[in-house]
């Protein structure tokens, strides 16, 4: 079996879709855009942790947002202009996982809203 069968396999369609064809769940569709739990946000391909509960906020988009990720190192970076628009894609450094977008619309201290699909992420409380 290759990479795509194996995540096929382990991930729902929406997961998938989300993350390998750079899809996108229904605005306030997924499990995780109203989380206020403790805990941290991880690939839900290849468990990186991408994110932590200390920097989500809520944007009222529908979606998790977060003003930073937990490590940079962790993340990929780069100009979408799918859609007619011009946006800055976010995805897994490790695995190449579509997370969502990031915009220069958040709250301090970074300013950013890094916009993620529920499905791209896990969540382990802490």
């Amino acid at each position: 079996m290759n990479k795509k069968d194996d995540l096929k396999n382990k991930l729902s369609p929406v997961q998938y879709h989300v993350t390998q064809e750079a899809g996108t769940e229904p605005p306030f569709s997924g499990d995780l855009y109203d989380c206020k739990l403790d805990g941290l946000y991880e690939c839900v391909c290849c468990d990186t942790v991408l994110f932590t509960s200390k920097t989500k906020f809520d944007s009222g988009t529908g979606w998790p947002s977060f003003y930073d990720c937990f490590n940079k190192e962790s993340i990929d970076l780069k100009e979408d202009s799918s859609h007619m628009m011009i946006r800055i894609e976010v995805s897994c450094k490790n695995c190449g996982a579509h997370l969502g977008h990031v915009f220069d619309d958040g709250p301090g201290p970074t300013g950013l809203r890094y916009c993620i699909n529920s499905a791209s992420l896990k969540f382990i409380k802490s």
